[in-house]
């Protein structure tokens, strides 16, 4: 599902925002930055602090997860199921690509979320739809960035 333009963009931009559901039905969403890429059907992140999000992914495994790159204004949708494993009972596979990837936090993990992916929606801005290019935006974007 993951294509490599999709995985470059997860890579560069890692801080997805996660929504999940809470018991009472409502949205939650929070931004989990230790993201990796298992395969091109799967992510994982690294739980630091997050008991909601572990705790609503228990009663409810659907998940989103959005990306965005906001220099480009090009974002990805990926829908899911999650589940949350003790740092004990991850596979080799988990382990490797966040010590490879986030050395100096995996000693405060206290477990890993693995999401299976079942959907993968790409979402570009509306200035595209206007004519403006992407080095358009490039520029603008990187313009703005640079003045904070």
């Amino acid at each position: 599902m993951l294509t490599d333009p999709m995985k470059s963009l997860i890579r560069a931009f890692s801080a997805g925002s996660v929504a999940t559901v809470n018991t009472n039905g409502t949205p939650s969403v929070s931004p989990k930055a230790t993201f990796v890429i298992l395969n091109d059907q799967t992510l994982a992140y690294g739980n630091i602090r997050s008991p909601r999000t572990s705790a609503n992914l228990r009663a409810n495994p659907v998940v989103e997860v959005c990306f965005t790159d906001v220099v480009h204004r090009r974002a990805l949708r990926i829908t899911g199921t999650g589940e949350t494993l003790r740092a004990a009972d991850a596979g080799p596979d988990i382990h490797s690509a966040l010590a490879t990837s986030w050395a100096d936090y995996k000693s405060r993990m206290s477990s890993f979320v693995v999401i299976r992916i079942t959907d993968v929606e790409e979402i570009t801005s509306p200035a595209y739809d206007v004519g403006i290019t992407e080095a358009g935006l490039k520029a603008t974007n990187l313009g703005k960035l640079n003045a904070l």
